[in-house]
């Protein structure tokens, strides 16, 4: 998917400042096929050269796929690309404002896909400028749409009234700067004012349906990488080895989707959303992976037959991040793992399902979880021959040596928990905690309203008597009372003789 897109984007979207010196067509053209040998593609193209021009026609991307992704072959084609010298020292990059994007995916055992995908531009202007080997595009068009015409499977064809994907684009504008050396490093910038999407799928098999139609707002992406100039593409792992890194981020200023889908089996529904933003984050490289995504000021909306009434909510914040290393080393490498749910409000409806006399506080809730640490990664993840590896041994992937609580917070129901704390790992003592490593260190928790809260569950009739005298047994074991009212605290400490200690007082 990842070749997929890096094709189509530079098709569609590659291109100036001014002019440092003056570029030929070839260069250009040169440059367009070094990018794409170096993703892992066979270009084969027409080329007729004119004064100062390269009309390239039935430009083909091609990649024979490993056996691991099902073996075959995989192809891009485009109809046409002109390369045009300018007065000024530039190279216009000519696509025509309609063409097709032909991908056909043949592996070696099951369907063969092929699938033509049409492209449409409103006023597009693409310029190269530079010297070669550090070149700078810049792209803007008016418009632009991608619609999925047709999809072949092993000589059948699926018109649009079976599979249906339309994307249009307005006022788009991104330049993308790439220099060649012992890497290839690209750093880009794109903006678009609008994305609209269509989608609809229809089995002609039965009476199953799927729609999916929204709309993004003033979208920002930016992104920098390196790429090797010769690796093993299909091969992540050798990939980072040779030097292969990538950050990108996307925003938006909110949007909105519906949904809906039938289906024999499973019934019918529909949801709409909003947000008043988004944004995604995505590193890969020698640190390891990077995952982060989160929107705001979210409303949304749920029903389906196989539910007893409407699912509505909304959340000032809904996000979560993930860090985590990937490839084998002696030295300690960062993870983190993160999950938001800020002011999450749920419809009266749905309240009255457990506390229809409203006897909770309905106030917005509020989950945080932040973690982080320091870990040691024994095996290449990314390795085939590693990872089958681990799946077939009684190993243990990694060694982990510190975790950090930055923060925990629950505020619901009138309660508020919050907890922070640190410990450290000694991964040669696996007999004092029964397997894991021992640690040493302390977490500091507090929570508010904890009695409040187990009075409303009682008085409810969600919690027994006895269950809840239980709990405030194990409040008074674990915590201590702290300022103001129906408040506790707690410090749980592990130290080094692998004692755990609540408030100074052992419990283990």
């Amino acid at each position: 998917m990842s070749h997929l897109i890096s094709g189509t984007a530079l098709a569609l979207c590659l291109p100036a400042s001014a002019a440092l010196a003056d570029l030929t067509a070839e260069d250009v053209w040169s440059d367009w096929q070094s990018y794409m040998e170096s993703s892992g593609y066979t270009v084969t193209a027409s080329e007729a050269a004119g004064s100062g021009s390269i009309a390239v026609s039935n430009m083909t991307f091609s990649m024979e796929m490993e056996e691991d992704a099902g073996g075959g072959a995989f192809q891009v084609v485009l109809e046409a690309v002109n390369f045009v010298e300018q007065d000024d020292g530039t190279v216009a990059i000519e696509l025509p404002e309609s063409t097709a994007l032909n991908m056909t995916f043949a592996p070696e055992t099951g369907e063969e896909v092929t699938a033509v995908i049409d492209l449409t531009q409103t006023a597009p202007n693409m310029v190269a400028a530079g010297d070669p080997g550090d070149l700078t595009y810049t792209y803007a068009a008016e418009a632009a749409a991608m619609a999925l015409q047709s999809v072949t499977v092993d000589g059948v064809s699926v018109g649009p009234e079976i599979a249906k994907v339309d994307i249009r684009m307005a006022d788009l504008a991104q330049t993308v700067q790439t220099s060649v050396g012992d890497l290839r490093t690209m750093t880009q910038d794109m903006t678009v004012a609008k994305v609209d999407y269509d989608m609809a799928f229809n089995d002609p098999e039965s009476d199953d349906t799927f729609t999916l139609k929204g709309t993004m707002n003033d979208l920002k992406l930016n992104g920098s990488g390196d790429l090797p100039l010769e690796t093993d593409v299909q091969n992540m792992s050798a990939m980072l080895n040779d030097g292969f890194k990538a950050v990108g981020s996307f925003t938006t200023a909110g949007g909105n989707y519906d949904m809906s889908f039938s289906s024999e089996t499973d019934g019918s529904g529909t949801a709409n959303a909003t947000s008043t933003g988004a944004a995604f984050e995505v590193g890969f490289g020698p640190e390891g992976l990077l995952y982060d995504i989160s929107q705001s000021g979210v409303e949304m909306n749920m029903l389906f037959t196989e539910m007893p009434l409407p699912i509505s909510f909304s959340a000032a914040e809904i996000g979560t991040r993930l860090l985590m290393p990937l490839q084998k080393s002696n030295e300690e490498q960062d993870f983190g793992l993160a999950v938001t749910l800020g002011d999450f409000v749920m419809s009266d409806m749905l309240w009255s399902l457990f506390d229809p006399t409203s006897q909770l506080p309905r106030d917005p809730a509020t989950l945080l979880v932040d973690l982080s640490g320091k870990a040691k990664v024994l095996f290449d993840f990314l390795d085939p021959a590693q990872a089958a590896v681990l799946e077939e041994a009684d190993t243990v992937p990694g060694e982990l040596n510190a975790l950090t609580i930055n923060k925990i917070e629950l505020d619901a129901a009138g309660a508020k928990l919050t907890g922070a704390g640190d410990f450290v790992f000694d991964n040669s003592d696996l007999q004092t905690f029964d397997g894991m490593p021992r640690p040493e260190g302390a977490m500091d928790l507090t929570l508010v309203g904890g009695n409040g809260l187990l009075d409303k569950l009682v008085g409810m009739g969600l919690l027994p008597q006895d269950q809840a005298m239980g709990a405030r047994m194990m409040m008074g074991l674990f915590a201590v009372p702290g300022e103001g009212e129906d408040t506790l605290n707690s410090k749980i400490e592990v130290n080094a003789e692998g004692q755990v200690l609540a408030n100074g007082q052992r419990i283990r």
